[in-house]
């Protein structure tokens, strides 16, 4: 993942474990509260959310130990797309500009896709000038790398 993906995921591990854990803990306790838990809705909803949040919180842990963090900035791949990179195509004369990166940080709004993607993956390994077709939902795309730098 990128430095940009890892700062966003440790961002919300430190959200969930300082805010939305021990705001949810106070919801359980409210509830407990209230008596007989059998027909407690709150404190099932309150239980069924810690739950929640215990595996996303195991889930970003996992991921963060696992990731190999990559700084586009230093990758030299001699002008081809690679996984950090930002790619400039053009497409039935209109251009955009995408950063090819993990699945968690992917936002194609923001002008970030997945390696993984169907793009993603058509891209990887092509230069500045190469044609790469995609086969879309809408049928096959055609896509004209014109820039890759690494910012």
């Amino acid at each position: 993942m990128t430095r940009r993906g890892a700062d966003l995921l440790r961002s919300e591990l430190h959200r969930l474990k300082t805010v939305e854990r021990p705001a949810n803990s106070q919801a359980i306790g409210e509830a407990r509260a209230h008596g007989d838990l059998s027909e407690n809705a709150e404190y099932h909803a309150a239980r069924e959310r810690a739950g929640f949040i215990e595996g996303r919180i195991a889930e970003i842990e996992a991921k963060l130990g696992n990731a190999q963090i990559v700084d586009p900035k230093l990758v030299d791949a001699e002008g081809r797309c690679v996984f950090g990179a930002t790619v400039d195509i053009e497409t039935d004369g209109e251009t955009a500009t995408w950063q090819i990166v993990g699945e968690d940080e992917a936002d194609i709004k923001a002008g970030r896709i997945s390696y993984s993607s169907p793009i993603g993956k058509a891209l990887i390994g092509k230069e500045s000038g190469e044609i790469v077709e995609v086969k879309t939902p809408g049928g096959l795309k055609r896509y004209e790398i014109i820039d890759v730098r690494y910012e």
